[in-house]
């Protein structure tokens, strides 16, 4: 059985022309694309290219960021299958080893790649040492790539000093996995802030119903993402992170994330910049047909 998109979703929030699905990944077809041996975890179904065009074209977002999930590995030819068919409006991140040879990391920029992805998730397996990070981002800037970081909250908080070194953009994910339970005023989302004040960071409101203790409409987790979106409009994005891996609760509705993006950017304005502008600016999108 493969993973599907919402067939029933009827639009109600009008998004802006170019909208942007900053972050999704694609698993298999396995028959296609197998999965990593040593993947820490495996899908329980495939969610192929074909599925995300469809759910992305319902919803309206015209380009799209495919992250490459670690149950392929550092094998990012799933992830690089679904960029090439839609070379304009899609850009795709990679898991890459930090010595990654200088010829890969030009093959995959031409192929659409625009930055590699380390996870400081528990659950996600070995984690590369920050030094090896910050080496493997030295050669990323004749690229105009960046870093993204996924992270434990606590951890990422421990990283901040040395990501500060970073001489390419950083993205931190998912509202930097804080707890939305325990207020704006915590140390772990108090010290992304901090981050964020440094104008080479910039964070994915993506999330909230993995940062949410409430569920949907994850009330608790909209003022993080909406204090983020008002306090660096330019350097925020956002993405529905479908199929939704390792997620611990009932999945999420997808046309409900999209309507809850009114709810974290109010304005017009906000939601350009965070669904167009912005997205424009760090992945080099093509024109948008």
């Amino acid at each position: 059985m493969r993973a599907s998109a919402n067939e029933t979703c009827t639009m109600s929030l009008t998004l802006p022309r170019g909208a942007c699905n900053a972050h999704c990944h694609v698993f298999g077809p396995r028959e296609r694309f197998p999965y990593a041996a040593d993947a820490t975890f495996l899908p329980s179904a495939d969610a192929p290219k074909e599925a995300l065009y469809a759910l992305n074209d319902r919803l309206g977002l015209q380009r799209c960021v495919v992250v490459q999930s670690s149950c392929h590995g550092l094998d990012n030819r799933a992830t690089q299958d679904a960029v090439a068919a839609r070379p304009q409006s899609y850009r795709a991140i990679a898991l890459l080893p930090p010595d990654a040879p200088d010829a890969e990391l030009d093959r995959l920029d031409a192929a659409g790649f625009r930055g590699v992805r380390f996870n400081y998730m528990g659950h996600l397996g070995r984690r590369t040492p920050i030094d090896q990070v910050l080496a493997l981002a030295a050669r990323l800037a004749r690229l105009d790539w960046h870093l993204q970081i996924h992270g434990d909250p606590s951890l990422l908080t421990e990283l901040g000093p040395a990501l500060r070194r970073s001489p390419v953009p950083v993205v931190i994910d998912h509202i930097g996995r804080v707890d939305a339970s325990l207020g704006l005023q915590q140390p772990d989302f108090q010290a992304l802030m901090g981050l964020m004040h440094d104008h080479r960071f910039w964070v994915k409101v993506s999330g909230m119903d993995r940062v949410s203790r409430l569920g949907p409409p994850y009330e608790d987790a909209q003022p993080f993402a909406r204090a983020l979106v008002t306090e660096f409009g330019d350097r925020v994005l956002w993405g529905n992170d479908w199929p939704h891996p390792n997620h611990a609760g009932p999945l999420p509705d997808e046309r409900q994330l999209v309507d809850l993006i009114a709810a974290i950017a109010p304005t017009q304005a906000q939601r350009e910049r965070l669904l167009v502008d912005n997205p424009q600016r760090l992945y080099r999108f093509g024109a948008i047909r």
